[in-house]
């Protein structure tokens, strides 16, 4: 057999047996965080391009598109949908593996779902073998994609989509390891959108989803692809993380499907930026006990793991002066200028034009590597102040909140819901999508989550 048959054969006996609760549980709490993200989105500039692309498109079809009352086609509707969750970098994140997986395996799982007309046991459980799936083979070649210039969200995430089109679509082993050869083909999506600041990088989840749909699909009417997806010569470690070990990496992971759950692991994300500045962020919001205006501060250095520094500092210049708004997600001086001064970083930091103030305090801010460090496993940061007066302060975050060592709350999740999903629903309907995804598990249909996402909804 090959890697990807012994892949899909152990998930598919990891769930012979309902999933643990509290599995059950996450699951349905990050379906619900990646929902609500993708709502708000549908109602900011940056979600522009896929709002504009989805009203030219006729209201027919199964799969529902956040933020419009008609339905389309499960590929189209999941890239819209991938595409939106993914664009105000708001949404779950597994930091081991580096991988964003709810911006992948959400829209394929719940448009393939709706397609197909499953029950919500079978999305969710679908649903969460997409994330044993995705970061597993993150997790076997660790910072490698993402070194070869490549986000193994969107490369890895064609084939995790595959497995899940094809799970919900009925296909047998042999047929959905094809699904995953074929959207091999398909996988892209590179790191070249930091040199501007494009927001072409929420197109890679979408892009993912609808491949693996699509490859399903082409699977189920006989077309072929290579069933050594992973190992090959050319598989998905080889053409994408340069790294011919991974796949021995992978094969001993098989042994803990079923038992360590990696959405367990999975952290959710309370500031709309890249992940990698969240601790900094948090560092940023304690200092503020101790220093009271931004005018006293000669110099912030902050210490970053090397692991982050290619995304959040370099090059330096252009991060302390981001060419737009949207462009200061990925900025690490221009976010914690924006706490320090405003007290709080939200999507308004990032949709508004940067103040001159949040400039000038991002210029006298600099950076340096974090040694030692446990980057990706923990996201840590450390923040030295030097004040005007000659004293200096300093904080470190050990982990970001939010990830497994804190995280947060039931009510955290559910009030970050609240507030995104109420910028396109008004309060009953957020109210009943709420209570669709809460009972997803038991529900014998996509039907209340497909009637809250459409019926209430305000089309912009």
């Amino acid at each position: 057999m090959t890697l990807a048959a012994d892949l899909v054969q152990a998930l598919g006996e990891a769930v012979s047996r309902p999933l643990p609760p509290h599995v059950a549980r996450l699951a349905r709490l990050h379906l619900m965080d990646a929902v609500g993200v993708g709502l708000a989105a549908n109602t900011q500039d940056v979600g522009a391009p896929y709002r504009k692309f989805a009203a030219g498109i006729a209201g027919q079809g199964a799969a529902t598109v956040f933020g419009r009352t008609g339905g389309t086609d499960a590929a189209t509707a999941a890239m819209i949908n991938g595409g939106l969750i993914h664009s105000l970098e708001y949404d779950d994140t597994h930091t081991a593996s580096i991988v964003h997986g709810s911006a992948v395996l959400a829209p394929t799982a719940l448009a393939a779902g709706e397609m197909c007309g499953s029950d919500g046991s079978s999305v969710l459980n679908a649903y969460v073998l997409g994330w044993e799936l995705l970061v597993r083979l993150g997790e076997a070649a660790p910072g490698r994609f993402q070194a070869a210039g490549f986000q193994i969200t969107s490369v890895g995430g064609a084939l995790a989509a595959a497995f899940i089109a094809a799970r919900l679509s009925g296909l047998d082993d042999d047929a959905t390891v094809t699904a995953m050869g074929i959207a091999l083909s398909q996988a892209s999506g590179v790191f070249e959108f930091l040199s501007n600041g494009s927001s072409v990088k929420s197109l890679h989840p979408g892009w993912a989803a609808h491949s693996g749909i699509l490859a399903s699909q082409l699977a189920r009417h006989g077309l072929t692809g290579p069933v050594t997806s992973l190992e090959g010569r050319y598989g998905l470690f080889s053409a994408f993380a340069r790294d011919q070990a991974a796949a021995e990496q992978l094969v001993q992971s098989l042994t803990t499907i079923g038992r360590d759950w990696k959405i367990a692991e999975a952290a959710f994300k309370f500031y709309p930026c890249c992940h990698y500045i969240h601790p900094f962020i948090e560092a940023a919001q304690k200092a503020k006990s101790a220093i009271t205006n931004a005018s006293e501060i000669k110099s912030i250095l902050c210490r970053v793991p090397p692991g982050a520094t290619p995304v959040i500092c370099e090059p330096w210049g252009d991060k302390q002066r981001p060419v737009t708004p949207h462009a200061a997600r990925w900025s690490l001086p221009i976010a914690v200028a924006a706490e320090i001064i405003d007290g709080r970083v939200e999507l308004d930091t990032f949709s508004t034009p940067i103040r001159d103030e949040v400039f000038d305090l991002a210029s006298r801010t600099s950076w340096e590597k974090l040694e030692p460090h446990h980057f990706p496993r923990k996201f840590e940061a450390e923040l030295t102040f030097v004040l005007r007066d000659g004293r200096s302060h300093h904080e470190r975050i050990d982990d970001v909140f939010g990830n497994v060592s804190r995280p947060p709350s039931e009510q955290d999740i559910r009030m970050k819901f609240r507030a995104n999903a109420g910028r396109s629903l008004p309060e009953s309907g957020v109210h009943a999508l709420e209570n669709a995804l809460e009972g997803l598990g038991s529900a014998s249909s996509l039907a209340a989550f497909t009637a809250a996402c459409r019926g209430a909804v305000q089309e912009t």
